[in-house]
């Protein structure tokens, strides 16, 4: 085995052999990088990804007007308001989840530049369609999965994630919650000189940005309009990013960008205690509030994923209120869809509510469900461990003690989160990089982008924070 601290010394010279990236064309100066540069220079334009997700069964897929839920949502607005509530059902592609979009263009790369195979750190949707695509395309793959705490406990998620991967003839490699995962990694990128299908490169990025464009385009079709507002399940944030990015393409310009993750504070994610006390592998706090306040924390020097970049507005909801929506889902539009899709619907679901009737409100992605990813597996395993599972209200939910499930629709609420406080935090990091030093005009100019601030309030926002 590899010496851990040598290993991890070479991870820029590994990561840039395994992507194709030399990262080091679109620094500036001190923090600041030319990141429209990176995704121009490295990307395709939204024509070449249509052709390439084409050819990849990838994409095109439909809008679902959830009459009922619209119907059950008005219920509990005031005269006039209660928003029509839309899908884009992207359980329908390959693997059964948008993550099939981002896997098309790593595996369309990896083949244009000749790697023998392709390999992913993930805990499951994502290696689905990497597995799936490069089975499709020839290449060979290796999928590197954080499954288990130290007894050896997988949550049926994730085990059902595996399982999925292994059917389209990917190797699977399990590891227990930790920094072991990247170090394994990075020696399986070392070892094979497979290509790296990173969440976080512009290729990853890129292949989303078709949902955004796909979303506006046939929304003008069939309605004539843009939505007034997209809803967005945001984990590691590319998610969000490249669907912000398809809309601007398209020129929705106007529609507002809602990111929406499930409440597990108080649980921390590469904690052994905590790692199968929580619900949910994705699409949570744990993940959302990290990777917004500290993008670059990923696996590649630079992330394409920048969702405070795009972000209008974050709300969270808890995990009751998600499975309770999955339910609801199900019962009344007759779609059975996995919980991340369903995160983003519960938010939707309430903020319809505060809209206009003649209003548009888009969730912008479902997911398959079955087997371990069905809730009621992953609600038995939860009582297993000890959480306590009852109808009540939310408001009393405590991530890894209970899971409370709403008594009536009209109890799922939501939580507004500090946007502004968000950004505090990621410049809190930001100093701690320049150390007192200040900052010169690009850099200021790049974090002006990087948080969708103007100069006036990216200056006070630092001197807020120097001054604590």
């Amino acid at each position: 085995m590899k010496n851990y601290d040598d290993l991890m010394a070479r991870k820029n010279e590994i990561m840039k052999t395994a992507v194709g990236i030399d990262y080091d064309e679109f620094e500036l100066e001190g923090i600041a990088f030319d990141y429209e540069r990176m995704m121009r220079d490295t990307g395709y334009s939204i024509e070449e990804l249509r052709e390439i997700q084409e050819e990849f069964f990838v994409g095109d897929t439909p809008i679902l007007e959830l009459y009922n839920l619209t119907e059950l949502a008005r219920k509990y607005a005031k005269p006039g308001y209660g928003a029509r509530i839309m899908i884009k059902d992207e359980a329908t592609n390959p693997s059964g989840s948008f993550k099939a979009r981002r896997a098309s263009i790593a595996v369309h790369q990896a083949k244009k530049l000749g790697y023998k195979g392709i390999t992913s750190a993930t805990s499951g949707n994502y290696g689905a369609g990497v597995a799936s695509l490069a089975a499709k395309a020839g290449l060979d793959c290796i999928v590197v999965q954080e499954t288990f705490d130290s007894e050896h406990v997988g949550q049926p998620e994730i085990v059902e994630k595996a399982r999925a991967c292994e059917a389209y003839g990917a190797e699977v490699m399990q590891l227990t919650v930790g920094p072991e995962l990247f170090f394994m990694f990075l020696d399986i990128l070392e070892k094979t000189g497979f290509f790296n299908a990173s969440l976080y490169t512009p290729f990853g990025i890129a292949g989303v940005e078709t949902l955004g464009y796909e979303i506006s385009m046939q929304m003008r079709e069939k309605y004539g309009k843009d939505p007034e507002a997209v809803v967005i399940t945001n984990a590691g944030g590319g998610n969000l990013t490249g669907t912000a990015r398809g809309l601007i393409k398209a020129g929705a310009t106007d529609t507002k960008i809602i990111a929406a993750s499930v409440d597990l504070s108080g649980l921390h994610m590469a904690s052994d205690h905590d790692f199968n006390r929580k619900s949910f592998t994705t699409g949570h706090t744990g993940f959302g509030i990290p990777f917004c306040t500290n993008p670059d924390r990923s696996d590649v020097p630079r992330s394409a994923a920048r969702p405070l970049r795009y972000i209008d507005e974050y709300y969270t909801i808890r995990q009751g209120e998600v499975f309770y929506m999955t339910e609801l889902l199900a019962n009344l539009e007759g779609l059975e869809r996995g919980p991340a899709g369903n995160t983003s619907l519960a938010v939707a679901f309430k903020l319809a509510q505060t809209m206009k009737e003649d209003e548009i409100i888009v969730v912008q992605e479902t997911e398959y469900t079955g087997a371990g990813k069905h809730i009621n597996p992953q609600l038995s395993f939860a009582r297993d461990r000890g959480i306590e599972l009852f109808f009540g209200n939310p408001d009393d939910e405590v991530p890894g003690k209970n899971i409370i499930l709403p008594e009536d629709p009209g109890m799922i609420d939501i939580k507004k989160l500090d946007l502004m406080g968000i950004k505090a935090s990621y410049m809190r990091n930001i100093l701690r990089q320049k150390d007192g030093a200040d900052f010169s005009d690009v850099e200021l100019n790049y974090l002006s982008e990087d948080l969708k601030l103007t100069a006036e309030e990216v200056n006070e926002l630092i001197k807020k924070v120097k001054e604590g």
